[in-house]
């Protein structure tokens, strides 16, 4: 089944920004981040792609009667077609440096079956260039499962793709300041780009909340990145900039939950990075939780620590966050990721194997790093866990498949 049409897909979005305001979440300049209850008075309209990835137990026929085997989705037929290794390598991205296909990321994708791919650094070569880029990439894909190719085109000092054909995007902060429609309309134009450049996701927009007043806030405040100041402003503006990419044909990606609006580091550049005031059912939770109920496609986990909630692990290393929170109390169902975990100082205590371990138990989809090489030692680490641990194996397929029914949305399965 296809996905809703991007305009019923996001039929809510007003209704779940304005329901911000009564229960009141950070990249950085680098690839990724740097680059994440109130009850739903009305059922959100969220697309085949994000359904469940187990089905519930039908009741058994009366008795006397025969059974037949229901017909199984594109996604599940894709699924059990995967060898082991073919399945963990659809929950990794890697990076392309965007103005040509490296050896480490053919090796990757070739070698290690990788499924998702991340155009690094900026460029200023162009739509036309890109295109060509993209279509290098596209071309290494095993047969009938296709890649994610992903970009941070958020705007303002996060605009990687650049020159002719191309616009200038304006900042979060100048975007916060324009109407959601016209906004909207915008965030169309610039997913239509994205588009035309073999690109089918956007790792924006930025729902962290930056305060007024609160200080220095080097990932996103300092750079400009949040659409404004309160959840409400946030949620309606980061919402509509999603919807634009949508119906551009572009999966959008809201980040960085549980938000990076108010830490004092950049997990990027910096360890040991907390967040001391976020708790379980903070009001800055709002934005994602509007999103959840709009049913967009992606949503980016913060490598940051919150005290209040998981005082021992990085929020993409959480159970408590990624299980209980995204999947338990937000109630998503879409794919979630990792900001990057290949090169950001944050987790540098932890080899790039346990790295993809732990977020995938901890509910994870897709493991993002941009060093392309760690590519082999992060299958290796998934395969190893996954053939000694029958429910690490479990979360493995789950995870896959939530990917594949994605890339059915996206026309990726064939």
């Amino acid at each position: 089944m296809r996905r809703a049409t991007t305009a019923a897909l996001f039929t809510l979005v007003t209704v779940a920004a304005a329901a911000c305001s009564s229960s009141g979440g950070g990249s950085h300049p680098s690839t990724t981040s740097n680059s994440r209850p109130a009850a739903s008075t009305s059922t959100p309209a969220v697309s085949s792609s994000h359904a469940s990835s187990t089905s519930a137990p039908s009741s058994p026929p009366p008795h006397g009667t025969t059974t037949t085997t229901q017909p199984k989705s594109t996604a599940e037929r894709a699924l059990a077609a995967m060898s082991l290794k073919q399945r963990v390598g659809q929950l990794i991205m890697v990076d392309c440096p965007s103005t040509g296909v490296s050896q480490a990321t053919r090796a990757a994708i070739t070698s290690y079956r990788v499924g998702s791919v991340i155009l690094d650094g900026t460029s200023q070569s162009g739509l036309a260039a890109t295109r060509s880029v993209t279509a290098q990439l596209r071309g290494l894909a095993p047969r009938g499962v296709g890649l994610f190719i992903a970009t941070d085109q958020e705007g303002g000092q996060v605009q990687r793709l650049q020159g002719p054909g191309f616009s200038p995007i304006p900042s979060a902060v100048v975007q916060g300041g324009t109407a959601a429609d016209t906004l909207r309309r915008q965030a169309r134009q610039w997913g239509d780009e994205l588009r035309q450049a073999g690109i089918n996701v956007n790792l924006a927009p930025v729902l962290d909340t930056v305060p007024s007043g609160g200080g220095s806030n080097p990932p996103i405040g300092d750079l400009d990145r949040q659409y404004g100041n309160t959840p409400t402003a946030v949620a309606k503006r980061g919402l509509a900039f999603a919807r634009g990419m949508g119906e551009a044909g572009i999966d959008a990606t809201v980040k960085h939950f549980p938000g990076l609006g108010r830490v004092g580091g950049n997990t990027d550049t910096s360890g040991g990075v907390r967040d001391t005031v976020t708790s379980r059912n903070d009001a800055y939770l709002a934005p994602f939780r509007a999103a959840a109920r709009a049913g967009v496609p992606f949503l980016m986990m913060s490598t940051a620590i919150y005290s209040k909630i998981d005082s021992a692990n990085p929020a993409a290393f959480s159970p408590t966050i990624i299980g209980g929170m995204v999947r338990g109390d937000l109630g998503y169902r879409g794919v979630v990721i990792s900001d990057d975990v290949g090169a950001a100082s944050q987790v540098a205590q932890y080899s790039p194997g346990q790295r993809a371990v732990r977020f995938v138990a901890a509910g994870g989809d897709v493991v993002l790093t941009v060093v392309a090489t760690q590519a082999a030692a992060m299958t290796e680490a998934l395969l190893r866990r996954a053939k000694s641990d029958a429910t690490f194996r479990k979360k493995v397929d789950t995870a896959v498949l939530r990917v594949l029914r994605a890339k059915h949305s996206r026309d990726l399965l064939t």
